[in-house]
């Protein structure tokens, strides 16, 4: 444990977010972007004929997905502290040194590393599962933490 954070967080009475919260607006996100995806690719889809031209659809526009999800994070981190997820959960997302909404550069990491954890079978979001104050892989990298708001 960081006897610093664990003093940080008792000082200024904050409470982080649990991880039933957070998966919440992880699911909330996700489902959120899906239908965006779907409504870009409506046409192309609709005119594959097979499971497989659908995939190649899909894939097709991988890196674009991935670009729309960093944008979508880095976006409403930095400006309000928190996806819609987190604001239908009631969490957000502070940067440590200020403990308030993270600046461009740490929202644009922690979306960066969040698409990367989630290229890595999601492990960044297991390690926030067995860490003691719930950070993720792009949580530690851009020095944030999820609490509740």
């Amino acid at each position: 444990m960081d006897e610093r954070l664990d003093s940080l967080l008792q000082r200024e009475q904050i409470s982080l977010a649990s991880v039933r919260q957070r998966a919440g607006a992880f699911g909330i996100d996700e489902l959120l972007l899906s239908v965006i995806m779907v409504i870009i690719l409506w046409e192309p889809m609709s005119k594959a004929e097979t499971m497989e031209a659908m995939i190649a659809v899909t894939n097709s526009f991988l890196l674009e997905y991935m670009a729309i999800k960093i944008l979508y994070q880095t976006f409403f981190t930095m400006q309000y502290g928190a996806s819609l997820g987190k604001i239908v959960m009631k969490i957000r997302v502070i940067e440590l040194s200020t403990l308030s909404s993270p600046s461009f550069l740490s929202a644009f990491n922690r979306s960066v590393f969040r698409v990367v954890s989630e290229l890595l079978f999601y492990l960044g979001f297991v390690w926030a599962m067995l860490d003691p104050y719930q950070r993720s892989w792009h949580d530690k990298t851009a020095r944030t933490l999820v609490i509740n708001a």
